[in-house]
């Protein structure tokens, strides 16, 4: 862990300047320079006044809970990530909830953390008023929601998953929807190269991400034809959505390295570990793994910990790792994971 410490000389003076001797002073560290982080869907509603979630896409219906847990969150986490998805974010064309999220952002950072969006372009969750455009028309509009979300919210939020889950993007079947015809015109290089432009084009100070659930080598050469044909992506963004089991120190390293290679900073974008049962194994895509109740236990949970500790201790240890963000509700039960808003499959 040496890679996470440093060492500096504080003078203690009084106010004529002279240094003061014979003085007891308290240093306490106040924020990590590793990004710790969480989703805040939660906290939509609280930070807007409302009385509850119900009616939203954004997650979370107990805006109550979330509210007494605050203090907690924000002495733990230092960086929230919102919820942008397309279809939830714009339910209706040309009437986007910005000024809820702008109420969040707000909100998050008078609280000292950093705010994230998530994402800027995405197959799931696009919007159905998208369906039947041809993909011309669809890449301009596109292009008009990137370029008003990135740049609207220059200030507040300024780092981004430009855009999500690339890899299966053009080969998407679970659902219609008009982004993976576009992919698959542009290729997958072009649809990263639409996103990444755009939204610097929009917020030159913006802090692009290319986030995947692909930890195959599949990722790791997009990652490299992206590079290649001059996109300029500032951090890789890598999900551990562990619901079928942690994965361990040594696949752990074995990302790490398979990543690490391209001298970007990694960020473990959506981190879940479940104190529940573990999802069956033969379970590919997570979003086909619906139950009426996934409850926690106490054994369930005392090996969550167990497992949470070594996962941030293994990251942490990698001087490539700059953030971890865990993904999952501080309202529900620590077994939860949000269905219908990530996670992705597992990678083949």
């Amino acid at each position: 862990m040496r890679h996470r410490l440093s060492e500096r000389v504080i003078a203690v003076t009084g106010p004529d300047g002279a240094p003061l001797a014979d003085t007891d002073v308290v240093v306490e560290q106040t924020r990590h320079e590793l990004g710790i982080g969480n989703i805040g869907f939660d906290f939509v509603a609280v930070a807007n006044g409302e009385e509850s979630n119900a009616d939203s896409l954004f997650g979370g219906a107990r805006p109550e809970l979330a509210e007494t847990l605050t203090d907690r969150f924000f002495d733990l986490f230092n960086v929230t990530t919102l919820p942008f998805y397309w279809r939830s974010f714009e339910p209706e064309e040309g009437q986007p909830h910005t000024e809820r999220l702008v109420g969040t952002a707000r909100w998050i950072r008078a609280h000292g953390a950093d705010v994230k969006g998530h994402p800027l372009a995405w197959h799931t969750m696009a919007p159905k008023w998208l369906l039947g455009r041809d993909p011309e028309e669809v890449e301009r509009i596109l292009r008009a929601r990137i370029t008003r979300d990135a740049a609207g919210f220059r200030g507040l939020v300024d780092t981004w998953d430009a855009i999500n889950e690339v890899v299966i993007m053009p080969v998407f079947t679970a659902e219609d929807n008009a982004i993976t015809p576009l992919a698959q015109r542009l290729g997958r290089v072009g649809i990263v190269r639409l996103a990444f432009e755009t939204a610097r084009a929009a917020n030159p100070d913006a802090f692009l991400l290319l986030n995947d659930f692909n930890m195959s080598e599949k990722y790791a050469q997009l990652i490299e034809e992206c590079l290649e044909a001059g996109v300029k992506i500032d951090a890789i963004g890598l999900q551990s959505h562990m619901h079928q089991g942690y994965w361990g120190e040594e696949r752990t390293h074995e990302v790490l390295e398979r990543f690490s290679r391209f001298g970007l900073p990694l960020h473990f974008t959506e981190t879940t570990l479940v104190s529940g049962h573990l999802m069956p194994p033969e379970i590919v895509d997570l979003n086909d793994y619906q139950v009426p109740q996934w409850p926690s236990t106490p054994e369930g949970e005392e090996r969550q910990a167990d497992e949470i500790r070594r996962h941030y201790t293994t990251l942490a240890s990698h001087p490539a790792v700059e953030a971890i963000t865990y993904w999952a509700s501080p309202t529900t039960a620590p077994g939860w994971a949000p269905q219908s808003a990530s996670p992705a499959p597992t990678a083949p």
